[in-house]
């Protein structure tokens, strides 16, 4: 459980340091707020997470998988297949589960009460890949243990899985230029900022799409898939239309937003007020 740890925070700095000066050197926008005012609780809702994870579910998903694997549990554990294979299927699944629980959270007024906390953030950049509510982690824990439990994956497939999706969630959030060549192979592998940001547009219709992660096929797969935003990447607002105040940057107010105001028009499939 150590090691598990030490090497989640160690690719987790290195990654975000990495993206960071990524953002400094070569932005795609310009911001709409500084730093100074985003970036304190942002990282602090980051720690907090981090150590209300650890205090309410001690066992994480790769300990959870190694007792599957003692006790048998899952269907990898009973299948028979190459251990390469294995792992190969269980990152692939597991990718998919983390889909349809996005997918979900928009879907669900109440649970679209939590999720919209991380879409509030009035810029997109590196941090905003972490920025997410305690309630929303700890429900998000409980049903990757769940996918975990009934899958059998490998233990090391989870953790590549767990540092890939920290990984590509720092990724795809940010602020940073990708030659619009490159941007167009790469999004067929991994999803790319560019792809991603459309998902953070105030319009609903794009708020709604472009919900993966790390693996880019399902949206196509799925039909939410949508390629640019309509107003341009420089030109798009980021951001809802709740909570655009700036105080709303604030930590405390952070915590409090799934409690404040109507659930607004975003969730899917909400017929208007």
């Amino acid at each position: 459980m150590s090691e598990e740890a030490t090497i989640r925070l160690a690719c987790f700095l290195g990654i975000f340091a990495a993206i960071a000066l990524w953002e400094v050197a070569a932005p795609r926008r310009a911001r709409s707020a500084s730093r100074l005012a985003r970036w304190p609780s942002n990282i602090a809702i980051v720690a907090l997470n981090t150590l209300l994870a650890r205090i309410v579910v001690p066992i994480a998903a790769v300990g959870l998988a190694a007792i599957g694997k003692a006790e048998g549990w899952g269907l990898l554990n009973a299948a028979s297949l190459p251990p390469l294979a294995k792992v190969a299927v269980a990152v692939v699944v597991l990718d998919l589960a983390i889909y349809l629980q996005h997918v979900m959270f928009h879907a669900v007024p109440a649970l679209w009460r939590l999720h919209r906390m991380h879409h509030a953030d009035l810029d997109f950049d590196v941090t905003t890949g972490a920025r997410f509510h305690l309630i929303e982690i700890l429900l998000s824990a409980g049903i990757k243990m769940i996918v975990v439990a009934a899958l059998g994956p490998p233990a090391v497939a989870v953790l590549i899985f767990e540092v890939l999706l920290n990984a590509t969630a720092m990724f795809n959030h940010g602020n940073v230029r990708i030659a619009l060549g490159l941007d167009r192979a790469l999004r067929w592998l991994v999803v790319t900022p560019d792809m991603h940001r459309v998902h953070h547009s105030i319009e609903v219709e794009e708020t709604n799409s472009n919900f993966g992660f790390n693996l880019p096929w399902w949206d196509r797969m799925f039909g939410t898939y949508r390629d640019q935003p309509a107003a341009g990447h420089e030109a798009m607002t980021i951001g809802l239309d709740q909570f655009r105040d700036p105080g709303e940057l604030r930590l405390d107010r952070m915590l409090t937003q799934p409690f404040r105001e109507s659930v607004g028009r975003y969730p899917i499939g909400r017929r208007p007020d």
